[in-house]
């Protein structure tokens, strides 16, 4: 078994209301209106063909078996001041 390494970084323009929230195992992720959470994160896309549409997989085997090959993941957000 290989291992493989995937890194995210987005760089985005979000409302200003959008809040940073400690979660408890450590990890931050985002507040928006109306008490709802977003956490940003890899979610497996597949396609026939690399030039035709990419979906995800309704298969929820398929789609498990993908995240069971995830040993770790680690998201950090961090507010930008725009000068």
């Amino acid at each position: 078994m290989k291992k493989l390494n995937v890194t995210i970084k987005l760089e985005m323009s979000v409302p200003d209301d959008w809040e940073l929230v400690q979660t408890s195992e450590g990890g931050q992720v985002l507040k928006l209106p109306n008490n709802q959470f977003l956490d940003i994160a890899i979610e497996p896309l597949f396609a026939s063909n690399p030039e035709e549409t990419w979906t995800s997989s309704e298969d929820d085997d398929v789609l498990n078996d993908i995240f069971d090959m995830v040993e770790s993941e680690d998201v950090v957000y961090e507010f930008v001041k725009q000068s």
